[in-house]
């Protein structure tokens, strides 16, 4: 059975009140549709620890930094509801802009640090959006868990600061990145990629895990990092924005992996632009 779609703020306390007055666990998963393997595994993750479960599909023009991006990102919301039947969620919670920024909304979600780098610096303005979306779906559902795939680490790691600065009673859950058969992380931008790019999207996953080989091997990154983007140029990608190795915890710069770190990297294949990250 297709899960209770709800559209408005009323609509959504009203279905959530018996279950703040019963103590229930209330599981979120933010999303902005288009739902993948990747999603649907963050379902399944909320599912078992949770009471009940909601998942949003809200499209954030506040996180996107052009509007030919925003018009063209993918929207499948009867596909994404179909794909959600088969989990037994409780409600799926679509509302429209009003609902989240209503006229005379000014205010604005910014978490310090972790944003002043890679995609905070590449997407302008962008972490403010999430951020800002995030704390209105925490406070909207009532939620007490809160469910995201790592491989938006950077995204992880902001969502849990700012749930953390906020005294905000709930706990971010950062859930494995799921992947193709042939390694390419998951995403919803994945449907923009031609038949042609696709076979050789997955080279950027596979010039990442040369790249942490060699350091596992104790070879310097600066010669790795190098030898990978000849090889992602040579793969078709034509722009590599950036490849770092970072400390996982403050996303501070690494020249090895002398703590617990994360290769990341994002880089543009025939329009599309593909981001990863894995463990070094």
């Amino acid at each position: 059975m297709i899960p209770p779609i709800l559209r408005t703020l009323p609509e959504l306390r009203a279905t959530t009140r018996p279950w703040q007055l019963s103590g229930a666990r209330i599981g979120v998963v933010p999303t902005m549709g288009a739902l993948h393997d990747g999603h649907l595994s963050l379902v399944a993750a909320a599912k078992t620890v949770c009471d009940h479960v909601i998942v949003t599909i809200f499209v954030n023009p506040k996180q996107f930094n052009s509007e030919e991006d925003l018009k063209n990102y993918p929207r499948t919301e009867d596909e994404d509801a179909r794909k959600l039947e088969r989990f037994g969620i409780d409600a799926i919670y679509c509302p429209d802009g009003p609902q989240i920024y209503p006229d005379g909304f000014a205010t604005t979600v910014s978490v310090a640090g972790l944003t002043d780098v890679m995609d905070g610096v590449m997407r302008p303005g962008h972490f403010d959006g999430v951020a800002t979306v995030v704390t209105k779906l925490f406070t909207q559902t009532s939620a007490t868990d809160a469910f995201f795939g790592e491989k938006d680490y950077q995204q992880l790691q902001v969502v849990t600061r700012l749930a953390r600065d906020l005294d905000i009673p709930l706990t971010v859950h950062g859930c494995p990145t799921i992947r193709e058969i042939d390694g390419l992380a998951m995403s919803s931008r994945n449907l923009l990629l031609s038949d042609r790019a696709r076979t050789r999207a997955p080279a950027l996953y596979e010039e990442m895990e040369a790249v942490a080989e060699g350091l596992r091997d104790g070879q310097p990154f600066a010669e790795l990092h190098a030898t990978a983007l000849s090889r992602l140029d040579a793969a078709g990608f034509t722009k590599v924005e950036y490849l770092d190795l970072r400390a996982a915890d403050d996303l501070s710069t690494l020249k090895s992996p002398t703590r617990p770190a994360r290769l990341f990297a994002a880089a543009w294949l025939a329009g599309v632009r593909l981001i990863d990250n894995i463990a070094v």
